[in-house]
Parts: structure tokens; C-alpha cells; sequence
């Protein structure tokens, strides 16, 4: 499993030009569910997800993570980020996982998160439009 986290002030995700989730200060993740993922896999990147540390502590150091600053998580599906390219000038998504397997993942990760952290979510498979504002810019890619 692949997740793009984003620290944020903000974010949202709008689909049919509605806004179906918001956030205030916390992390925009967007995942990716690759074809040898599993539950186990889940259970990793959300623990990570949940406990890594990028925000400033009262001396400025990335010492803090979502949990410690009340922040909240906005979850976006994202099969591009399993794209493979490598070769050529179109990616090749021959290693995201089917879209019953990305689905249950996906969800499970959210429940998962969601026994922790304020979580909003994007809707799978729809077109969504994700607007935010990133803090620093900090942007890391975790797999697991």
C-alpha cells in the first residue's frame, strides 16, 4: 500500500460539485492499493500514517504527529499512485490492486484510522476534485 500524506491547514474533496469532506489542520492521504496488498499491510501504513511525526513542536522541530495536535485526516482513494512508469509516456497500472480488492482496503483503512482521528473521506472510483492548502510544503510517500 502506497499513501501520499500531506501535511495541511485545510483540505476538501468535492465530487458533482459538492463538497463531500473537510478538514481543518491535519493530513490529506491519498492511497493507493497495490495487488499483493492485504489487511496486514493496512494495519502498517495506518499505524504509520497515525504516529508519523511532521508537526512542529513549540521549538519548531517535526516532533508531533496527528494525534498529538488533535488534527484530523482526509482520505482520498488514488489508484494512479501504483502506476508504473518507468518505461514509455503512459503509466501502466498493471500493479494496482482490482477494484474489489482497493475498495475493501480502502475502507478498512479508513475504519482503521477512524478509531483514532477524525477521518473524511473521498468517495471511491468517483471523479473528485482535491483542494489544499499544504503546511510548508511537507509532503512524504510511505509503503509499506
Amino acid at each position: 500500500m502506497i499513501a501520499l500524506i500531506q501535511r495541511v491547514t485545510n483540505a476538501n474533496v468535492v465530487v458533482n460539485q459538492q463538497t463531500i469532506g473537510q478538514i481543518g489542520q491535519g493530513i490529506l492521504v491519498l492511497l493507493g492499493v497495490e495487488q499483493d496488498d492485504d489487511k496486514l499491510k493496512a494495519d502498517k501504513l495506518a499505524e504509520k500514517v497515525l504516529n508519523y511525526r511532521i508537526f512542529s513542536d513549540e521549538n519548531g522541530k517535526m516532533n508531533l504527529n496527528v494525534q498529538q495536535i488533535n488534527g484530523e485526516l482526509l482520505v482520498v482513494s488514488q489508484f494512479t499512485l501504483a502506476a508504473d512508469t518507468k518505461k514509455g509516456l503512459r503509466p501502466s497500472f498493471s500493479r494496482s490492486g482490482s477494484p474489489e480488492l482497493a475498495t475493501e482496503l480502502y475502507n478498512y483503512f479508513v475504519e482503521k484510522c477512524r478509531q483514532t482521528v477524525p477521518v473524511q473521506t473521498g468517495q471511491f472510483a468517483a471523479d473528485m476534485q482535491v483542494s489544499l492548502t499544504n503546511d510548508g510544503p511537507v509532503t512524504f510517500w510511505l509503503q509499506v
